[in-house]
């Protein structure tokens, strides 16, 4: 089975991570992740993001560094992520691709349901106080 490669962002502001509702009916359908979503084959992982942050949320984003990168096997598909911090640019998110977004702080991560595949990022950054810093 082919790998999905996948983008997605991680928006701080004033101690807050923004992270978004999967719809119901979509694969994980329910569950809290970072925004983003699947790269196409011309795009790297930088313009893949910007252009899904733009319709899922209607924002413009500067990608800044890599936190982090998870290949992960689900039963039905193998995704390959790579997580990138990301500064808004301009307006307000509004959940237009995603059933909801939130800004929530380092103790509220694990109130938050989030896919298998997001563990080892949930961790990190629960510990690592550096990434909730604004840019």
């Amino acid at each position: 089975m082919s790998a999905i490669d996948v983008a997605a962002g991680l928006i701080f502001r004033e101690g807050l991570l923004l992270i978004t509702q999967r719809r119901q009916g979509d694969h994980l359908g329910g569950l809290w992740e970072f925004p983003g979503g699947k790269r196409e084959s011309e795009e790297t992982f930088e313009q893949c993001l910007r252009r899904e942050l733009q319709e899922e949320l209607d924002v413009r984003v500067e990608v800044l560094d890599l936190i982090e990168v998870i290949a992960h096997e689900y039963a039905e598909k193998s995704v390959n992520l790579r997580f990138f911090r990301c500064r808004l640019i301009d307006s307000e998110p509004r959940a237009i691709g995603c059933a909801d977004l939130r800004w929530v702080r380092r103790e509220e991560l694990f109130d938050c349901k989030f896919p298998a595949a997001d563990e080892r990022l949930l961790e990190k950054l629960s510990v690592e106080s550096g990434h909730w810093t604004t840019v």
